[in-house]
């Protein structure tokens, strides 16, 4: 089995009401229970999360993402469990990322994403490059509203690797993919993700705002034409997404987020609080262990 990462998921609230959100579009509460927290971080819980941790690690898994279907900065006490566990494996995770909004996210926390956590890379969500429309989107209260700019200066400031992760919403229909990769550039990213909105089918209310606002399918072609003829392929990453290299940044066109795809390749793993691996986000039989 070859994994490409470990998305670590870590129960949290959140502060954003996205209107796109796929964890609202699943409505999977009480499906996986949270047995870390129950049980108090029991020494049987430390037991089970470090041997799925290690399962990871055995089968060619370099990367963990702190993720969650919340904000994961909201659980610091989590986040400080998932870094000891870590730390007591014969081969931990060094290459550790988290995703995140953005919201709440201060100094202090990322102190301690850095010097306590070992988080290398921050991977900055947005669904538009104007704080006002980013904050609608994400339905973000206003004494949270996200300053995209001074955030990412932050980010910088503490040396994080930052990736900008843009969902492809109708925000950006005015930008060519020039204008959104140097307004990247000048935001201090590392590394650009291109992010297709992902519909679940069923109908929800995410699904109909999704139809209605996500960025026009020729506008996404002209993103990708852009990527192939103007950037240096770097390599193909495990699940099929080429790498590619322009003007110094690191460039994804994601059209498959949710792994949705069957493949040879497994995209990720999901640890969840119940201490238990999944292959999917949105099927409980993807039961792995």
């Amino acid at each position: 089995m070859k994994v490409q990462s470990l998305s670590v998921c870590v129960p949290s609230g959140c502060i954003n009401k996205c209107r796109f959100c796929v964890s609202h579009m699943r409505r999977q509460e009480g499906l996986y229970k949270n047995t870390i927290e129950t049980w108090g971080y029991a020494y049987a819980d430390v037991v089970d999360y470090a041997k799925r941790l290690a399962f990871a690690r055995d089968n060619g898994c370099n990367i963990a993402m702190l993720t969650g279907e919340g904000e994961p900065t909201l659980n610091m006490n989590f986040l400080h469990y998932f870094s000891d566990v870590n730390s007591r494996l014969q081969s931990p995770f060094r290459w550790i990322e988290i995703q995140t909004s953005g919201t709440a996210l201060d100094k202090d926390k990322l102190v301690g994403l850095r010097r306590e956590v070992g988080v290398n890379t921050i991977s900055l969500s947005v669904s538009a490059l104007d704080d006002d429309i980013n904050a609608e989107y994400n339905r973000t209260p206003e004494k949270y509203k996200v300053n995209i700019k001074e955030l990412c200066r932050l980010i910088k400031d503490f040396d994080f690797n930052l990736r900008l992760s843009l969902n492809l919403t109708n925000a950006l229909h005015s930008f060519s993919p020039v204008q959104i990769l140097e307004r990247a550039k000048c935001l201090g990213a590392d590394q650009v993700t291109f992010r297709v909105l992902y519909t679940s089918g069923k109908r929800t209310e995410e699904d109909e705002w999704i139809k209605c606002n996500q960025l026009d399918p020729k506008k996404v072609v002209e993103i990708g034409e852009y990527i192939v003829k103007e950037g240096k392929p770097l390599e193909i990453l495990p699940y099929g997404a080429v790498k590619y290299s322009i003007d110094g940044l690191s460039v994804v066109l994601d059209g498959d987020c949710m792994s949705t795809e069957p493949k040879e390749v497994m995209r990720y793993l999901i640890l969840r609080p119940d201490c238990r691996l999944y292959s999917k986000w949105d099927d409980k039989a993807s039961l792995i262990f």
